[in-house]
């Protein structure tokens, strides 16, 4: 593994740093102390570990799980010559966090109007747009502008600071920022940055829509949907939107992105050739699409489905149905990668399958979970058909999509931009950790559970360099989780 960074100095330097698996092995063991540890706590609201002493113990447990886990990837030497050629970075950071521990509170006053106190300038925004259209829509419109009220009197909502948008503005933010960055080599600086204000307004926009629509969908005689799908995935949706035409403006508008090289190909002229050969390496990976639409394909899906479900997503086939879709479109490339696997991947998979269940055995039952009753309220048919779909997509079509995004592009994308030039062999540390943090994130409130997941995937990956090892580790530890959700009633677990 090399230490960048992205400074000059530190990439001509390349310092080998190689692994210390006794610190890893050392992180390991207060990662399941603490896991341990807040079971019991849960478990037993009486218990020491919920006291003042406790917290202070697994807050010291966390620090020194962090403070191991960072020697074991980087030694403590390469950590000191590092800080010491970019200590205005550390100096810079550490005023920053600083500042912002000290500004997060007076920085709230700003969205205070000072005629009304604890209104804020963002909600009334929102409320008053919204009104606007429904105004257009509902001839018994109901407001009432003093807690934010506003419906039929079928169907009324109260929209709340937290439904100004102001998340959804952030979220967005943090992303047009991250996305210019990746790719600050193929777009004009600084009108590159126009772009933000507009998705700001696309996602200001939106929310006003989201909640327009949300009672809509109310009076229309679907609270349920409402409420409980459309509410928490609408605004999911909205972002993904705002996102993928900001992507698409980067890459398409002639206005910001930057034209290729005209370059003067000519055989007397050697030059032109290792000039061509660094611009198609500046490139994106025209693979990309192959490893990423079928994840993207269940996450739309997903939306949809569970937009238009209450507490059971009864679309859910759909989420299958488009992964496979997805892989059959871009069948021919997959042919590329090897399929094969060996004895540890099920192994692997079996290892995770325990780790995700050990909560559960401590448990005197299983966690409450609308999705038994609304199955036991299906017809046979139906039931049998969606547990076969619900297994099929965990078994075979999320296993693969997620591995060709996690661990096929996004490990090997922060290697190298030709990431499908890369052999899984060479997966370095960082980019098996953070696409594993990123993977383990999108599991939820099973995050920590789906880290180690990641890392226990990349690296039966990374073992023998075939794609076939990590899909069959995903497979088998999503069959048996299948098996013990059918097996146990323990539906909480899907």
């Amino acid at each position: 593994m090399f230490l960048g960074l992205g400074y000059p100095q530190l990439k001509q330097q390349r310092d080998q740093i190689q692994f210390n698996a006794g610190l890893f092995f050392a992180h390991a063991l207060c990662v399941a102390s603490l896991m341990l540890g807040n079971l019991q706590a849960w478990r037993d609201p009486d218990s020491w570990l919920n006291s003042r002493a406790g917290l202070l113990l697994s807050g010291g447990v966390l620090v020194l799980a962090v403070g191991l886990a960072a020697l074991a990837c980087i030694p403590l030497k390469v950590w000191i010559k590092t800080v010491r050629q970019t200590s205005p970075v550390g100096l810079y950071a550490t005023l920053a966090g600083i500042a912002a521990w000290f500004l997060r509170s007076p920085s709230q006053w700003l969205w205070i109007q000072s005629s009304a106190a604890n209104i804020y300038i963002l909600q009334i925004m929102t409320f008053r747009s919204i009104q606007w259209v429904l105004g257009l829509l509902l001839p018994d419109l109901v407001v009432d502008a003093g807690p934010f009220i506003i419906g039929t009197p079928r169907f009324t909502v109260s929209v709340g600071a937290q439904c100004s948008g102001i998340e959804g503005l952030g979220l967005v933010l943090v992303f047009t920022c991250v996305w210019l960055w990746f790719f600050r080599r193929e777009n004009h600086f600084p009108r590159a940055l126009l772009l933000i204000p507009c998705a700001l307004a696309c996602a200001f926009l939106l929310n006003i829509v989201r909640i327009s629509a949300l009672i809509l969908i109310g009076n229309a005689g679907a609270p349920e949907v409402a409420f409980v799908g459309f509410h928490s995935q609408a605004g999911w949706i909205a972002f993904t939107l705002v996102a993928l035409g900001f992507s698409m403006a980067t890459q398409r508008l002639a206005w910001v992105k930057k034209p290729p090289a005209d370059l003067n190909l000519s055989h007397n002229d050697p030059n032109a050739f290792r000039t061509v050969k660094q611009e198609s390496a500046a490139a994106e990976s025209p693979a990309t699409a192959a490893y990423l639409i079928p994840f993207l394909a269940i996450l739309g899906a997903s939306f949809i489905s569970k937009s238009a479900s209450g507490y059971f997503e009864w679309l859910y086939p759909l989420r299958f149905l488009a992964a496979a879709v997805a892989l059959w479109l871009f069948r021919h490339e997959y042919r590329k990668l090897d399929w094969r696997f060996s004895w540890p991947a099920p192994l692997t998979g079996v290892g995770i399958f325990l780790l995700w269940i050990a909560p559960a055995w401590g448990m005197h039952g299983q966690a409450d979970s609308p999705l038994g009753p609304a199955l036991a309220a299906l017809s046979p048919t139906a039931r049998v058909t969606w547990i076969a779909f619900r297994v099929a997509a965990a078994v075979v079509t999320v296993p693969i999509a997620e591995e060709l995004a996690f661990r096929g592009y996004l490990a090997r994308r922060l290697v190298a931009r030709d990431f499908d030039e890369i052999p899984f062999a060479r997966l370095t540390l960082f980019s098996i950790s953070l696409s594993s943090l990123v993977f383990g994130v999108m599991h939820g409130q099973h995050w920590l559970v789906g880290i180690v997941a990641g890392l226990a995937y990349a690296f039966v990956l990374r073992h023998r360099g075939r794609m076939g090892d990590a899909v069959v580790a995903h497979a088998v530890s999503n069959l048996l989780l299948a098996a013990w959700v059918l097996a146990r009633g323990d539906w909480g677990l899907w």
